[in-house]
């Protein structure tokens, strides 16, 4: 048995799980009795979890390295010494999911090989963005496409060859059908109905006035924020509220449906026949969003079939560490989704 590594870093802090895995690859196709994982890699205990409420630092550089190894080598030895480890049974390979990485984490990729060889030595690491690690614990190592939707919302899909992105550009320029364009659209429509504008929701704007307090004031309880994506997506569990009576709402999250089927058709790998699964918070608002979610994926992708995830980010990064551990990654390797350093000599 070898111990591996998984790290989920995103703006609500950072989460770290030590988990123990087979040597051996494995293969999906011999089923659960012979130890195999339907995920298509290899098996992967968890041991136990830490967790830090304080986000890893982003500057102008972008995710600072310093930060995160601050925080990450003490949840480590943590971990270790909860199981009866020492540092003779340091994990033997380390997956790093982290937000931004794909952009922001430049200084990951140059600074972290050395750092954990140096720290842990650790030979097995992969760097990956929070999207990748989302696919990995929803799907593993199968072909097919995650939708990872909280107050963001991105499409990954993978024939395992490549990767395959849509959205995931931020509430300004994209996110379309996420938490924050959710709830943007229900404080316009309650706007509009302040306003006494064609299209307004009376139902939101009582809501609106619930939450934040007068329309007239909204203004000023929005702009000056600097969490404006999550305040807006603070919103969205209304407008699921209101759904059920309230045309307005309804099709908002009928519009949002269809936006975030607009990203899973567009990555979906062999002409929409694989899986899709759907993972983030976002989903939790249930059959509001869901039903017509479901509806548009049946119309637009007949022959892919819609799946629950199978695990979160930071399952998909122990996932990740695992099959490096064993020689099986699968998971098409990107210079900025998921980078894997050259194993370091002997």
């Amino acid at each position: 048995m070898s111990r591996v590594l998984g790290v989920d870093s995103g703006g609500s802090g950072l989460r770290v799980a030590l988990g123990s895995t087979d040597d051996a690859p494995t293969d999906a196709s011999a089923g659960a009795s012979s130890g195999a994982s339907s995920s298509g890699g290899p098996v992967v205990r968890t041991i136990g979890t830490t967790v830090s409420t304080e986000p890893v630092r982003t500057g102008p550089s972008g995710i600072d390295p310093d930060h995160l190894l601050k925080q990450l080598l003490p949840a480590v030895q943590t971990l270790l010494a909860r199981a009866g480890a020492d540092t003779a049974d340091a994990p033997v390979a380390v997956a790093i999911g982290a937000a931004g990485m794909a952009t922001l984490g430049d200084g990951l990729r140059a600074e972290l090989p050395a750092a954990l060889e140096s720290a842990l030595g650790v030979r097995r690491l992969g760097l990956a963005a929070d999207a990748v690690t989302a696919y990995a614990g929803a799907l593993g190592q199968r072909p097919g496409v995650v939708v990872a939707a909280g107050t963001g919302m991105i499409a990954l899909g993978t024939d395992l060859t490549g990767w395959q992105r849509a959205d995931g550009w931020g509430h300004l320029l994209g996110d379309c059908g996420g938490g924050a364009w959710i709830g943007r659209a229900g404080l316009e429509s309650a706007m509009r109905a302040y306003d006494g504008r064609r299209g307004g929701s009376a139902a939101l704007l009582s809501r609106m006035e619930a939450v934040f307090g007068p329309a007239s004031e909204m203004p000023g309880a929005v702009y000056p924020r600097t969490d404006r994506p999550a305040v807006l997506a603070s919103f969205a569990p209304e407008v699921a509220r209101c759904a059920a009576h309230d045309p307005v709402a309804a099709h908002i999250l009928d519009e949002a449906a269809r936006q975030i089927a607009d990203a899973a058709v567009a990555v979906c790998p062999q002409a929409g026949g694989c899986e899709v699964a759907l993972t983030g918070g976002l989903f939790k608002m249930g059959d509001p969003l869901l039903v017509p979610l479901r509806a548009e994926l049946a119309e637009r992708l007949p022959r892919a079939r819609t799946v629950s995830a199978e695990g979160d980010p930071l399952a998909g990064a122990l996932r990740i560490a695992a099959a490096l551990a064993t020689g099986s990654l699968r998971l098409p390797c990107d210079g900025r989704l998921l980078s894997v350093p050259t194993e370091r000599d002997e």
